[in-house]
């Protein structure tokens, strides 16, 4: 169908004879005239099928025809990223051409104080059409820079893209301020069920327009390299050497790895740029700008490009890594294969990727054309597309040889613990027990004791030394050895008669007249040898002097003292 067959402006068909647009796809053939009659439209049709213009040229045709208010914002197009709300902005500019009193401003996030300070003048002067992203119009409408009371369409662009990234809340927090008139249109790549959730809440009887649901274009020839991380920049090396290097694009699904590729590319002198998130907005405006215009060959991009930026003669596009789902693959690969052109989608798989790049065959219903390496880059691994594919059995024997060695020896160090807990046990017990001064007594104590009897150590350990004149029973001297053994027998026996270790003990009534009833009933022999050896334990002293003698040998004994110290 063409152009001129639908009820569009005359300006507008204008503009579009200038930009050379004749023919309008499918989309544009079922929702322009739905929009023209005033029902809110839900579009799901596939990336770079002109789903902008169905719903600018209807919208732009209506402003410059109707009787609109001329000082308020009229139009809302909400935009998931900056460069798709610049993208939007730059074909609204092109198809409003012709139409001199329609004015349009770009709000979106990321530029100094002059930028905002624009936004808000125009918003306040009432700008017709504002492409916005959510997050920047939130900020605006709570700083009561704008106001929707007079908005008469909104639009919502790539909504499952804005869902994925959050913005549901704020999304339905700007639709609060719109009147219960507004004509909403939603264009969606797909279609879960959160955006059903929301069209049926925006949404008043709608009219549906489904296209080829998230399907590539038949023009993009797809083929994929089954190779090991190693291989991926060698294999961009010879794509290179063998083709034109203008108008590629290069995804990848992190900001370091699209740094990473930028800088090798760099390396083999191709000319190359890197689009994410880190970049500032006047460097990615500026990035942006250069790869337009072909001062730059090839772009190393995150998703971030992947959504409704719309650049004609893109001949290439290399996905380094597999995308998270299907619907991420089919928006990557349509940015090449644009307005009727042929284009290439080529895929690395590795070992990791393999199970994720058989769900893309499955959803698109066909299997993707396997390319083989370049020669000198040795075999690639085997595509199995197991649900764990990402470990080849070898690496499975080595994990579980590394697990089994680290349980056992988190068994080892345990059954450990246990086993020394009773010795430290033991060592702490034996070292509150007193050890003898002269280890030749426990020495000799050991050798004298019979093999038949039990070992007295504790008790002989347990004896308290009195002073430095302490002499071990069993010491060598120069006494000799009574006839019935008694040294012998002071050996093996402990000496019960002992006096009590304790000075609180010692100064009892009772423990004394035990200890000295146990003395009485002992024979006369057994008497001396436990005066005997109760002479070893406590020193003995000398009677006290009496008299002038102890008088004058006090301050003798001081006085040597004093010489000691």
């Amino acid at each position: 169908m063409k152009f001129e067959e639908l009820n569009l402006n005359n300006n507008i068909l204008d503009a579009l004879y200038d930009m050379n647009f004749e023919d309008c796809t499918p989309v544009q053939e079922k929702c322009i005239p739905e929009i023209l009659r005033g029902h809110d439209v839900m579009g799901v049709a596939q990336t770079g099928t002109g789903k902008t213009a169905a719903y600018l040229l209807p919208i732009l045709s209506m402003l410059d025809s109707s009787n609109y208010p001329k000082d308020a914002v009229n139009c809302v197009i909400m935009s998931p990223t900056r460069e798709l709300a610049q993208q939007i902005d730059q074909a609204l500019q092109g198809f409003s051409y012709y139409l001199p009193d329609v004015s349009s401003v770009p709000v979106y996030g990321g530029n100094d104080g002059n930028r905002y300070d624009q936004e808000m003048k125009s918003m306040r002067m009432g700008a017709d059409v504002i492409v916005a992203t959510p997050g920047r119009l939130i900020s605006h409408i709570s700083m009561g820079n704008i106001n929707l009371s007079h908005v008469s369409f909104f639009v919502l662009d790539e909504a499952d893209r804005m869902l994925d990234m959050g913005f549901s809340e704020d999304i339905m927090k700007i639709a609060s301020y719109l009147p219960k008139t507004c004509q909403t249109i939603m264009f969606s790549a797909t279609m879960p069920n959160d955006i059903n959730k929301m069209a049926q809440q925006l949404l008043k009887n709608p009219v549906e327009v489904k296209l080829a649901v998230s399907k590539p274009a038949e023009k993009i020839q797809q083929s994929a390299y089954i190779c090991y991380t190693t291989q991926k920049m060698q294999i961009i090396k010879n794509i290179f050497k063998a083709g034109d290097l203008k108008r590629v694009i290069i995804f990848s699904g992190s900001k370091q790895k699209v740094k990473q590729i930028d800088q090798a590319l760099q390396q083999l002198h191709i000319n190359s740029g890197q689009m994410h998130s880190d970049l500032g907005q006047a460097e990615r405006d500026d990035m942006m700008f250069r790869f337009k215009s072909g001062q730059i060959d090839v772009l190393v991009a995150t998703d971030i490009l992947s959504r409704g930026i719309d650049i004609d003669d893109i001949t290439m596009v290399i996905n380094f890594d597999v995308p998270r789902d299907a619907e991420d693959y089919v928006h990557r690969i349509g940015r090449t294969a644009r307005a009727d052109r042929d284009g290439r989608a080529i895929t690395f798989v590795n070992e990791d990727d393999m199970y994720a790049f058989r769900q893309i065959e499955k959803f698109l219903g066909k299997e993707i054309t396997k390319n083989t390496l370049p020669e000198g880059l040795g075999e690639g691994p085997e595509y199995v597309t197991s649900k764990r594919p990402n470990r080849t059995p070898a690496k499975n024997r080595r994990r579980e040889d590394r697990d089994n060695t680290a349980h056992k020896k988190s068994k080892q160090h345990t059954r450990d613990k246990e086993e020394a807990a009773p010795f430290n046990n033991r060592q702490r017990n034996n070292n509150t027990i007193p050890q003898p001064r002269n280890p030749e007594s426990q020495q000799e104590n050991v050798e004298t004791k019979p093999t038949n009897s039990k070992p007295q150590q504790h008790k002989n350990n347990n004896r308290r030394v009195k002073g430095p004149n302490h002499r071990p029973e069993n010491a060598a001297t120069n006494e000799p050895k009574e006839q019935n053994g008694t040294s012998q027998s002071r050996s093996r026996k402990p000496n019960n008669h002992r006096r009590p270790e304790n000075n609180e003990r010692r100064e009892n009534e009772q423990g004394r007249r035990r200890y000295d009833s146990s003395r009485t009933n002992k024979p006369r022999q057994n008497n001396n040898r436990n005066a005997r050896s109760t002479a070893d334990v406590t020193p003995k002293t000398a009677p006290k002097e009496k008299g002038i003698k102890s008088m004058i040998k006090k301050p003798l004994k001081w006085l040597k003292s004093l010489g000691k110290k």
